[in-house]
Protein backbone atom coordinates (compact mmCIF):
# COMPACT_ATOMS: atom_id res chain seq x y z
CA UNK A 1 0.00 0.00 0.00
CA UNK A 2 0.92 3.45 -0.51
CA UNK A 3 -0.14 7.00 0.80
CA UNK A 4 1.31 10.38 -0.27
CA UNK A 5 0.21 13.32 1.00
CA UNK A 6 0.33 17.38 0.29
CA UNK A 7 2.00 18.95 3.66
CA UNK A 8 -1.26 21.12 3.73
CA UNK A 9 -3.02 17.75 4.76
CA UNK A 10 -0.03 16.03 6.44
CA UNK A 11 3.09 17.98 7.69
CA UNK A 12 6.08 15.99 7.48
CA UNK A 13 7.24 15.37 11.77
CA UNK A 14 10.27 17.35 12.40
CA UNK A 15 13.81 15.47 11.46
CA UNK A 16 12.22 13.06 9.34
CA UNK A 17 13.33 14.81 6.63
CA UNK A 18 17.61 14.20 5.72
CA UNK A 19 18.77 17.11 4.44
CA UNK A 20 21.37 15.86 2.42
CA UNK A 21 18.95 13.23 0.52
CA UNK A 22 18.05 13.90 -3.03
CA UNK A 23 13.78 12.69 -4.53
CA UNK A 24 14.76 9.20 -4.21
CA UNK A 25 17.23 6.08 -5.10
CA UNK A 26 16.32 6.49 -8.13
CA UNK A 27 14.82 10.03 -9.02
CA UNK A 28 11.32 9.20 -8.37
CA UNK A 29 9.52 12.03 -6.26
CA UNK A 30 6.05 13.96 -6.30
CA UNK A 31 3.01 12.15 -5.82
CA UNK A 32 2.22 12.04 -9.39
CA UNK A 33 5.57 10.27 -10.38
CA UNK A 34 5.79 7.81 -6.96
CA UNK A 35 2.16 7.00 -7.50
CA UNK A 36 2.47 6.07 -11.23
CA UNK A 37 5.64 4.21 -10.54
CA UNK A 38 3.79 2.19 -7.76
CA UNK A 39 1.00 1.31 -10.17
CA UNK A 40 3.22 0.71 -13.05
CA UNK A 41 5.51 -2.05 -11.50
CA UNK A 42 2.37 -3.78 -9.33
CA UNK A 43 0.10 -6.10 -11.22
CA UNK A 44 -3.51 -5.23 -9.98
CA UNK A 45 -2.59 -1.84 -8.76
CA UNK A 46 -5.93 0.67 -7.63
CA UNK A 47 -4.90 4.16 -7.30
CA UNK A 48 -7.39 6.67 -6.01
CA UNK A 49 -6.37 10.90 -6.27
CA UNK A 50 -7.73 12.90 -3.68
CA UNK A 51 -6.63 16.07 -5.81
CA UNK A 52 -4.40 18.46 -4.33
CA UNK A 53 -4.35 16.60 -1.10
CA UNK A 54 -2.21 13.69 -2.63
CA UNK A 55 -3.31 10.10 -3.46
CA UNK A 56 -3.28 6.43 -2.08
CA UNK A 57 -2.79 3.31 -3.97
CA UNK A 58 -2.87 -0.57 -3.50
CA UNK A 59 -2.14 -3.95 -4.60
CA UNK A 60 -3.02 -7.54 -3.70
CA UNK A 61 0.16 -8.37 -4.91
CA UNK A 62 2.19 -10.19 -2.71
CA UNK A 63 0.84 -10.06 0.39
CA UNK A 64 0.82 -11.57 3.54
CA UNK A 65 -2.45 -13.78 3.75
CA UNK A 66 -1.96 -14.26 7.88
CA UNK A 67 -1.79 -9.69 7.06
CA UNK A 68 -3.93 -8.85 4.47
CA UNK A 69 -4.39 -6.33 2.72
CA UNK A 70 -7.75 -4.19 2.76
CA UNK A 71 -9.44 -1.28 1.24
CA UNK A 72 -12.71 0.90 1.65
CA UNK A 73 -14.09 3.83 0.85
CA UNK A 74 -17.14 5.36 2.76
CA UNK A 75 -18.49 8.72 2.53
CA UNK A 76 -15.45 10.26 0.96
CA UNK A 77 -13.55 8.60 3.75
CA UNK A 78 -10.78 6.01 2.13
CA UNK A 79 -8.74 3.96 3.83
CA UNK A 80 -6.04 1.24 3.67
CA UNK A 81 -5.38 -1.41 6.52
CA UNK A 82 -2.90 -4.23 6.59
CA UNK A 83 -3.04 -7.09 9.13
CA UNK A 84 -5.99 -8.77 11.48
CA UNK A 85 -7.89 -7.71 14.18
CA UNK A 86 -8.87 -9.92 16.96
CA UNK A 87 -11.49 -8.73 18.76
CA UNK A 88 -13.28 -8.32 15.69
CA UNK A 89 -16.65 -9.25 17.12
CA UNK A 90 -16.64 -7.34 20.07
CA UNK A 91 -15.71 -3.99 17.86
CA UNK A 92 -19.02 -4.66 15.63
CA UNK A 93 -20.85 -5.10 18.65
CA UNK A 94 -19.62 -2.08 20.07
CA UNK A 95 -19.70 0.52 16.64
CA UNK A 96 -22.93 -1.36 15.42
CA UNK A 97 -21.67 -2.79 12.61
CA UNK A 98 -23.38 -5.96 10.71
CA UNK A 99 -21.87 -9.26 10.66
CA UNK A 100 -20.32 -8.78 7.23
CA UNK A 101 -18.36 -5.83 8.23
CA UNK A 102 -14.35 -6.35 8.02
CA UNK A 103 -11.24 -4.66 9.44
CA UNK A 104 -11.27 -1.43 7.22
CA UNK A 105 -14.73 -0.95 7.78
CA UNK A 106 -14.38 -1.17 11.87
CA UNK A 107 -11.29 1.51 11.72
CA UNK A 108 -13.75 4.12 9.63
CA UNK A 109 -16.46 3.72 11.63
CA UNK A 110 -13.92 4.20 14.29
CA UNK A 111 -13.30 7.63 13.12
CA UNK A 112 -16.25 8.29 12.56
CA UNK A 113 -17.28 7.83 16.18
CA UNK A 114 -14.20 10.13 16.45
CA UNK A 115 -15.02 12.87 14.48
CA UNK A 116 -19.07 12.77 15.15
CA UNK A 117 -19.80 11.92 18.43
CA UNK A 118 -16.82 13.31 20.93
CA UNK A 119 -15.16 13.65 23.08
CA UNK A 120 -13.92 10.26 22.72
CA UNK A 121 -9.75 10.40 23.62
CA UNK A 122 -8.35 9.60 19.76
CA UNK A 123 -5.34 7.09 21.70
CA UNK A 124 -8.12 5.15 23.34
CA UNK A 125 -9.81 4.06 19.75
CA UNK A 126 -6.68 2.73 18.52
CA UNK A 127 -5.75 1.28 21.94
CA UNK A 128 -9.09 -0.59 21.25
CA UNK A 129 -8.02 -2.24 18.38
CA UNK A 130 -6.47 -5.45 19.35
CA UNK A 131 -4.24 -7.16 16.88
CA UNK A 132 -1.44 -7.04 14.35
CA UNK A 133 -2.29 -3.82 12.23
CA UNK A 134 -1.51 -0.57 10.20
CA UNK A 135 -3.23 1.74 8.72
CA UNK A 136 -4.01 5.23 6.69
CA UNK A 137 -6.93 6.82 6.14
CA UNK A 138 -8.17 10.20 4.61
CA UNK A 139 -10.83 11.94 5.36
CA UNK A 140 -11.48 14.28 2.24
CA UNK A 141 -14.45 16.38 3.49
CA UNK A 142 -12.44 17.36 6.79
CA UNK A 143 -8.75 16.93 5.00
CA UNK A 144 -7.62 15.26 7.57
CA UNK A 145 -5.52 11.87 8.09
CA UNK A 146 -5.79 9.31 10.51
CA UNK A 147 -2.62 6.97 10.71
CA UNK A 148 -1.09 3.98 13.07
CA UNK A 149 0.38 1.06 13.74
CA UNK A 150 0.16 -1.00 16.63
CA UNK A 151 2.06 -1.93 19.54
CA UNK A 152 4.49 -4.37 17.95
CA UNK A 153 5.04 -3.04 14.80
CA UNK A 154 3.45 -6.51 13.60
CA UNK A 155 3.41 -5.04 9.76
CA UNK A 156 6.09 -3.83 7.79
CA UNK A 157 5.16 -0.02 7.54
CA UNK A 158 7.08 3.23 6.66
CA UNK A 159 7.09 6.73 6.37
CA UNK A 160 9.14 9.37 5.12
CA UNK A 161 9.03 12.31 3.23
CA UNK A 162 9.96 13.84 -0.61
CA UNK A 163 11.56 16.13 -2.05
CA UNK A 164 8.57 18.24 -1.94
CA UNK A 165 7.54 17.75 1.28
CA UNK A 166 4.94 15.32 1.01
CA UNK A 167 4.42 12.58 3.72
CA UNK A 168 4.85 9.27 2.27
CA UNK A 169 3.57 6.01 4.27
CA UNK A 170 4.07 2.78 2.66
CA UNK A 171 4.59 -1.38 3.62
CA UNK A 172 6.97 -1.42 0.90
CA UNK A 173 10.84 -0.55 1.90
CA UNK A 174 11.73 -0.17 -1.11
CA UNK A 175 8.78 2.01 -2.41
CA UNK A 176 9.85 4.40 0.50
CA UNK A 177 13.11 4.88 -0.76
CA UNK A 178 12.34 5.23 -4.41
CA UNK A 179 10.28 8.36 -3.54
CA UNK A 180 12.30 9.66 -0.34
CA UNK A 181 15.96 8.70 0.02
CA UNK A 182 17.48 8.49 2.81
CA UNK A 183 14.75 10.81 4.50
CA UNK A 184 12.76 8.26 5.89
CA UNK A 185 12.10 5.61 8.92
CA UNK A 186 9.95 2.72 10.43
CA UNK A 187 6.84 4.08 11.78
CA UNK A 188 6.63 4.67 15.36
CA UNK A 189 5.33 1.12 16.97
CA UNK A 190 2.21 1.80 19.40
CA UNK A 191 1.54 5.53 17.30
CA UNK A 192 -1.05 7.62 15.74
CA UNK A 193 -0.50 10.22 13.75
CA UNK A 194 -3.57 13.44 12.70
CA UNK A 195 -3.38 16.06 10.81
CA UNK A 196 -4.47 18.50 14.01
CA UNK A 197 -2.35 16.38 16.48
CA UNK A 198 0.65 15.19 14.94
CA UNK A 199 2.66 12.24 16.23
CA UNK A 200 1.07 10.61 19.68
CA UNK A 201 1.48 7.23 21.60
CA UNK A 202 -1.59 5.84 21.95
CA UNK A 203 0.34 3.33 24.98
CA UNK A 204 1.41 6.12 26.61
CA UNK A 205 -1.15 9.13 25.69
CA UNK A 206 0.60 11.41 28.66
CA UNK A 207 4.18 10.94 27.73
CA UNK A 208 5.38 13.18 24.91
CA UNK A 209 7.16 11.57 21.58
CA UNK A 210 10.82 12.53 21.26
CA UNK A 211 13.17 12.60 17.90
CA UNK A 212 15.86 10.24 17.86
CA UNK A 213 18.18 10.99 14.95
CA UNK A 214 18.20 7.51 13.04
CA UNK A 215 21.67 6.25 11.66
CA UNK A 216 22.32 3.22 8.84
CA UNK A 217 24.90 0.68 8.25
CA UNK A 218 27.14 3.19 7.19
CA UNK A 219 26.69 5.19 9.89
CA UNK A 220 25.43 8.10 8.39
CA UNK A 221 22.53 10.08 9.41
CA UNK A 222 19.34 9.01 7.69
CA UNK A 223 15.79 10.51 8.86
CA UNK A 224 14.77 9.97 12.72
CA UNK A 225 12.66 7.49 15.28
CA UNK A 226 10.28 8.86 17.50
CA UNK A 227 10.44 7.13 21.03
CA UNK A 228 8.66 7.83 24.32
CA UNK A 229 9.75 10.27 26.76
CA UNK A 230 9.06 8.82 30.14
CA UNK A 231 10.24 12.15 31.76
CA UNK A 232 8.04 14.93 30.27
CA UNK A 233 4.15 14.75 30.30
CA UNK A 234 1.33 16.31 28.73
CA UNK A 235 -1.34 18.82 29.56
CA UNK A 236 -4.41 17.54 29.36
CA UNK A 237 -6.23 19.14 27.21
CA UNK A 238 -9.85 17.15 26.58
CA UNK A 239 -12.83 19.85 26.58
CA UNK A 240 -15.79 18.68 29.53
CA UNK A 241 -18.64 16.77 28.05
CA UNK A 242 -20.95 19.27 27.39
CA UNK A 243 -18.35 22.02 26.05
CA UNK A 244 -19.27 23.63 22.65
CA UNK A 245 -15.65 23.37 21.62
CA UNK A 246 -15.11 20.39 18.54
CA UNK A 247 -13.24 18.11 19.58
CA UNK A 248 -12.84 16.25 16.36
CA UNK A 249 -10.23 19.51 15.46
CA UNK A 250 -8.25 18.39 18.82
CA UNK A 251 -7.87 14.32 17.67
Amino acid sequence: MLAVFDRTVAKCPEGLRNMDSGPGEKGVGGVASLVDHFSATREGAVTIRLGSSGAVAYTAEKQNLLLPRLFAAVDDIYCLFQGHIENIAHLKQQYGLNKTANEVIIVIEAYRSLRDRGPYPADKVVRDLNGKFAFILFDCSAKSTFIAADADGSVPFYWGTDSGSHLVLSDDVDVIKKGCGKSFAPFPKGCFFTTSGGLQSFEHPLNEVKLMPRVDSQGEVCGATYEIDAQTKKESSMPRVGSAANWSSHY
